[in-house]
């Protein structure tokens, strides 16, 4: 549902407009927090729902830089429930948004000595960490993150992003492949453990990248960068077999006319766009 105007809408229409921005995971600042306005005379009848309203405007005060707006619903939030740990997360994040980001880490420490398996604590130790740079710690944060919880799949995305800014590929790899074993028909994943597997360089990845680029290709045909990239894996294997010749070679080059052939218009388009950039 759109609407054109929100000052035509009904409180009821608003509480409705609210949940769906919730559920399709909408960070929009500025509307959420003028809607809220509108809706304050009854808040405190819309029973448990107001509560995760409360935390969407929070979030939105956050994003919008009202600190001391999001600062106050918190604190009202802490009289109501003193001692929540969900509660002392919204402070931290209030916290974090405002870079004081040491005192974030201590109320995120006594969050998880009350509760360990408090994972959004955790994952925000990690965010903080790496918002100051501090990549090599932030690692070591995610690491110990996933001998708990073994199962996240945005947290082994993370740890992989991580590695390959340190440059320490063949752990990135081994994320990569965390990643296939929860999503083995997803081609994004096996495109990705094809890029990281080139990039390292050598006959034994560059096959194992030609293998996942030809996996991520019959997941999906359309993945142009998976073609693209069974293009050069292929051309660098033809080159890599030129002395030896055989089966391996001429397999290689097949797939390089191939891949070629598929790729052939965003070839020529990044031709273009390089004599244009000349």
């Amino acid at each position: 549902m759109s609407y054109n105007s929100y000052e035509d809408l009904s409180r009821n229409e608003i509480i409705d407009l609210l949940r769906q921005w919730r559920e399709n995971n909408e960070r929009k600042g500025e509307e959420v927090l003028t809607l809220f306005d509108t809706i304050i005379p009854v808040f405190k009848k819309l029973g448990s729902e107001k509560y995760v309203i409360l935390e969407q405007v929070i979030y939105a005060a956050l994003d919008c830089h009202y600190y001391e707006t999001a600062m106050w619903w918190i604190m009202l939030l802490n009289m109501e429930f003193p001692g929540s740990l969900r509660v002392m997360r919204y402070k931290a994040a209030c916290l974090e948004a405002e870079e004081k980001y040491d005192e974030a880490l201590e109320l995120l420490d006594n969050i998880i000595k009350s509760d360990e398996t408090n994972a959004a604590a955790r994952k925000r130790r990690v965010c903080i960490l790496k918002a100051q740079g501090l990549i090599t710690d932030a690692i070591k944060e995610l690491v110990d993150y996933l001998k708990k919880f073994m199962s996240d799949m945005e947290a082994w995305q993370e740890l992989s992003e991580l590695y390959l800014q340190v440059q320490e590929y063949s752990k990135a790899a081994f994320c990569a492949e965390e990643l296939i074993l929860h999503q083995p028909h997803n081609h994004l994943m096996h495109q990705r453990l094809a890029d990281i597997r080139y990039t390292m360089g050598g006959i034994e990845n560059l096959e194992l990248a030609k293998s996942y680029y030809c996996q991520a290709l019959k997941l999906n045909p359309d993945n142009t960068r998976a073609t693209l990239g069974l293009f050069l894996v292929t051309n660098a294997l033809v080159g890599q077999y030129k002395s030896s010749g055989g089966a391996k070679r001429a397999d290689a080059w097949r797939l390089s006319q191939w891949a070629q052939r598929g790729a052939a218009p965003d070839l020529s388009a990044a031709m273009q766009h390089l004599a244009i950039t000349d």
